[in-house]
């Protein structure tokens, strides 16, 4: 839902499936979605084959996209069984229609996965999202067993496992106060000791109430600080964009640079409005969001409705143009409204300096991440409307960190041989030697 002037029906959305509901074999400390099992107090948490099967034919029937994602999640979806996947698969190529791609995607903490599963997972392409946090004093202080058992060792079996296997990963790492102050560690260890060439990182706001619902101001001494969370995506951009652009992918980073260039940043979070994203349950009841699988946002069930109607019902378009609608004035003159939006609306909590409801907690800290990386991220999108590819910032940062490391008198790092006192003093002018003539634009960005 981009506007008010949205199609009947949109060509796509996405519904993040969860078989077994809240049911997951870990219990991890900071986990928002272990107290939804209370919605359903006499559920078996298993979803049916009638359900399965019908939710398979209604969202293949009513997306016009030449792509369908199917995602699950949970709780822990493996718990499921493979056979239950299995089955699900028949039923997507029963319904599949001439010319519709179909991916799976399921997100895990890899705990159960096995031999079976990792050869089924690459047969049937699945992309595997894996839940790790980072080295293992940090990945275990917060994620364990019932038992309350590390799992540091489990998860990482199974990584191994999924790469002899070739299965397709990427990892979710959530940022919380046990890895906050130690961003480039834990992205040295995805990108050197997992193997991560995707990565995702998901601040922990985890809200103290007594309902377990997204209300009231008060967060854990486990959520992530904001500024915190500001200098830990900072830690982790000052390493990716001079080694690893174009070779690793960080979401957020993704996202900012597409914002940058003008295009929508293609995470819900940064979206103006939201309202696409939609969690079902075990038993087919569907929910505005993942974040908000309570009563109050309960849209139906897809067993009684059909989830087109739910989808483009009043109350889902609301809760999509509300994200854009209460929207404090204070983020509307801020100059990064075009990339943030207000970020996600579970995460707005606090109130403004003049009072105003609706400010992101995270707020201090985004803004620390987007007023560091605005220069960089301008010269890449620049770049990209030059077709050429953004990796060539990495030479650009070499060349300034030569430049601010070298005396007056030590020759120009451009290899111009004179000194860099007569040379490249200016920043500007040695983006100009290495991007051409064409970039001058690009090169006056400070």
């Amino acid at each position: 839902m981009t506007s008010d002037n949205s199609p009947l029906f949109p060509s796509a959305y996405h519904v993040m499936v969860k078989p077994r509901g809240s049911i997951c074999n870990l219990n991890c400390e900071y986990c928002f979605y272990l107290s939804k099992e209370k919605l359903y107090p006499e559920s078996s948490f298993r979803m049916p084959d009638d359900v399965l099967e019908n939710f398979t034919r209604q969202y293949i029937e009513s997306q016009s996209a030449p792509e369908i994602n199917f995602a699950w999640q949970g709780g822990e979806p493996t718990l499921m069984g493979l056979s239950f996947f299995k089955k699900a698969i028949q039923l997507q190529k029963k319904y599949k229609r001439p010319g519709v791609h179909i991916l799976n995607s399921i997100q895990t903490n890899g705990i159960l996965l096995d031999e079976d599963w990792c050869q089924f997972l690459h047969d049937e392409n699945f992309l595997v999202g894996i839940s790790i946090d980072g080295p293992q004093d940090i990945h275990d202080a917060f994620r364990k067993d019932k038992g309350g058992q590390p799992t540091f060792s489990r998860v990482m079996k199974s990584i191994q496992l999924m790469k002899k296997f070739r299965v397709e990963f990427n990892t979710l790492t959530c940022v919380q106060s046990a890895n906050s102050r130690r961003g480039v560690e834990t992205y040295q260890f995805l990108r050197d000791q997992v193997g991560s060439i995707f990565m995702q990182f998901i601040p922990i706001v985890e809200r103290i109430n007594e309902t377990g619902y997204q209300e009231g101001n008060l967060v854990s001494t486990r959520s992530v600080p904001p500024k915190e969370y500001g200098t830990f995506l900072i830690d982790i951009f000052n390493e990716w964009i001079r080694r690893d652009v174009g070779k690793i992918f960080v979401q957020i980073f993704d996202s900012c640079l597409a914002a940058w260039a003008g295009y929508r940043p293609g995470i819900c979070i940064f979206e103006e409005t939201c309202g696409l994203g939609l969690a079902m349950e075990h038993n087919g009841d569907l929910y505005a969001c993942d974040h908000f699988v309570e009563p109050q946002y309960y849209i139906g069930n897809i067993n009684n409705t059909l989830i087109m109607d739910l989808v483009n019902s009043e109350k889902q378009k609301k809760f999509g143009l509300d994200k854009r609608d209460k929207l404090p004035f204070f983020c509307k003159e801020c100059k990064y409204q075009f990339v943030c939006n207000g970020e996600c609306p579970k995460n707005r909590i606090i109130k403004t300096p003049s009072g105003e409801d609706g400010l992101n907690y995270l707020c201090n800290g985004l803004k620390l991440f987007f007023n560091y990386i605005d220069k960089p991220m301008r010269i890449m999108s620049q770049l990209l409307h030059q077709r050429r590819a953004p990796a060539e910032i990495m030479q650009i940062i070499a060349f300034e960190d030569q430049l601010i490391q070298a005396k007056a008198d030590d020759p120009c790092p451009c290899g111009s041989g004179r000194k860099a006192k007569q040379c490249h003093k200016s920043p500007g002018r040695l983006y100009e030697t290495i991007l051409g003539n064409n970039t001058k634009k690009a090169s006056r960005i400070r």
